[in-house]
Order: C-alpha cells, then structure tokens, then sequence
C-alpha cells in the first residue's frame, strides 16, 4: 500500500482547525472527504501538527496510505477536484517510504505571524493579518524576542489546555522584521506547545507598545505561569510555512 506525503496550502478562516471534529468542518475533515472521493475507501489523513481555528497554512505536511498507486501529480489534481470549493489545495503529492511519519518524522517546523501596523482599516486582507494601530518599535521587539531562543520551561506561552507531557521547548529562531506597515514574526522549532506562537506574539506586541520592556519578557517567561502572559495573539495572522524533514 503506497504512502503518499502531501503538501498543503489553506485558508483557516472556515475551519475549527486541523482536527476532524465531528460537527464542525475541519481542514482534515475536508482532505480525507476528497481522499475517499478519490479511492473510494475512508482514509486516514495525518497532519504534521494541529492548527487552531483560523490558523493558516502555506506548507502544512501530511500523509495518507492508499490501497491504490496514483501517479503523484495525477492524485494532486484529483484531490483538488474534490476540494473545492473549500480553500484547501493540495500543493504537491509525493510516494514516501512507509517509515514516513508527518509528525513523528519533523525536523522543524517554520512559523510566519503577520501584522498591519496603521490605523486605517483592513480593506484586502481582513482575515490574514492582525492590525495593530498604534505604532509599535519593531527593533524593540527584535531584541526582546531573542531572550526567549533556546531551551527554556514555556509553561507561561502554553495554553492552560496544552495535552503536551512537558512545557518544555527549543526556540531556534524568533525574528520580528519589518518592511513599510508590515512586521512579520519568524519563528522555527522542532515543535511548539499549543498557542506557543500567538502567546509569544501577543507579549511581544506589549512590548512593541511600550508595556513590557525585553526584562519584563524575560521576567514572564522565567515566572513560568500562564497568567503571567501578554494578550494573546488572534490566529487570523499565523501561518504554518513549511516542514523539514
């Protein structure tokens, strides 16, 4: 039975996340209907990791075995056919060994965050970012975000309802950049605990405006407490990117 490695791209707005949830339509729920359009047999479709709702994806990685050989680009366009009209596309479709796990096999998982930073209304991108209106230091962000690389207890960036048996992570990259009113936040791990990102995110924009000082981020993360977080970030701005393996 051959294992396919898909590459995904999705807008999560419509989406309670990645999960297939019984009720509510999900981005797994959504590939594993166009799979079984395809084959003609329920599939399961594995994720490389859990999406919130309203959390997308430009890289998103799974997999799913087949109990039928398809040229890969031939399975890539027939699962699209099925997709629509939801905002999935199936980006590429590749064989891979039945040790491939899109999981369990990460190396690192890449992670965008952007914001808007005006105060003029979102007009063609409402969904996709988090407009922030006051001027936030950018440079001031950058530095913050750098007391918060390597192998720390994340305990007050993870969510209170986070399944994950440690809150301990290894944050191998935060960057904040900025180009004209757009500052986009870089961030790479091998994983991150649940709503790691936007929790980073959301403290750092309190130093962006001025609230939190790099210390007092520093300060958070040493307390090791949820309720010593920042706001937390709206998933609309978060992109999962890409996947090595």
């Amino acid at each position: 039975m051959p294992r396919y490695k898909l590459t995904i791209e999705y807008d999560g707005t419509p989406f309670c996340g990645w999960q297939l949830q019984e009720t509510l339509p999900s981005v797994q729920g959504a590939l594993e209907a166009a799979v079984q359009a395809t084959c003609g047999v329920p599939t399961r479709v594995h994720g490389s990791g859990r999406t919130d709702a309203g959390v997308h994806a430009t890289g998103q990685v799974a997999h799913c075995d087949i109990d039928k050989e398809f040229r890969p680009d031939k399975l890539r366009d027939a699962l699209n056919a099925h997709l629509r009209p939801n905002p999935v596309a199936v980006l590429d479709a590749e064989i891979v060994p039945d040790t491939f796990e899109a999981r369990f096999s990460a190396r690192k998982r890449h992670y965008r965050y952007r914001i808007v930073n005006r105060r003029s209304n979102l007009a063609l991108e409402v969904g996709r970012v988090w407009r922030v209106p006051q001027r936030l230091d950018s440079d001031a962000m950058h530095v913050a975000a750098q007391r918060l690389i390597g192998k720390h207890d994340f305990t007050t960036f993870r969510d209170t309802e986070c399944q994950a048996k440690s809150p301990e992570k290894t944050l191998d990259q935060l960057d904040v950049v900025r180009d004209g009113d757009a500052i986009t936040i870089i961030t790479s791990a091998r994983s991150y605990l649940h709503s790691q990102v936007r929790s980073m995110v959301g403290s750092l924009v309190w130093v962006g405006q001025g609230r939190w000082s790099a210390d007092d981020l520093a300060a958070a993360l040493a307390a090791r407490k949820r309720a010593a977080c920042g706001v937390v970030a709206p998933p609309e701005g978060l992109y999962l990117v890409k996947v090595d393996y």
